[in-house]
């Protein structure tokens, strides 16, 4: 083995090395949601009840009617919990429709009351708004929208 192999080898195992260390604290935070801390899911319950809460009910249960028109022909706020559709979408589309709104995602002139985030939180916050409304799901309707995302990500790639 020549000089050269044994020093990319040490400093291959140093990089490794120094990644691990790095990569620490992430790892030995609890989990909740399987993809997200609990200090992610709480910042998101504390977001969605300033941001969301209003709107889609401060338990996740949504307008009354949901899957009616308004008298305006908007749809009204759906709800977040099991009982709705938002664990039928992957988190990219989750996170679009956070971002820059259902109008804007699902183009073809639909109206929607609920606005754009998208300079109201930062990425990182929407995706924790996210993160908190995906724990509250149970199990069933986790791991079906786990699989959609991790098909959605699949295709993108």
């Amino acid at each position: 083995m020549s000089s050269s192999t044994v020093l990319l080898a040490v400093l291959g195992i140093a990089v490794a090395g120094l990644g691990l260390i790095g990569a620490w604290p992430w790892l030995a935070l609890p989990i909740a949601n399987g993809d997200a801390s609990t200090e992610t899911v709480a910042l998101g319950k504390a977001l969605y009840a300033r941001h969301c809460a209003a709107c889609h009910g401060a338990d996740l249960e949504g307008q009354r009617d949901w899957k009616s028109p308004l008298a305006s022909g908007r749809m009204p706020a759906p709800p977040h919990d099991a009982s709705g559709h938002t664990w039928h979408h992957a988190d990219g589309m989750l996170f679009r429709i956070t971002k820059q709104g259902p109008a804007a995602v699902v183009g073809g002139g639909y109206q929607s009351d609920m606005p754009g985030f998208g300079n109201v939180m930062s990425d990182s916050e929407i995706r924790a708004v996210i993160a908190f409304i995906k724990s509250t799901w149970p199990e069933r309707e986790r791991e079906y929208q786990a699989e959609i995302s991790r098909r959605e990500r699949e295709t993108t790639q």
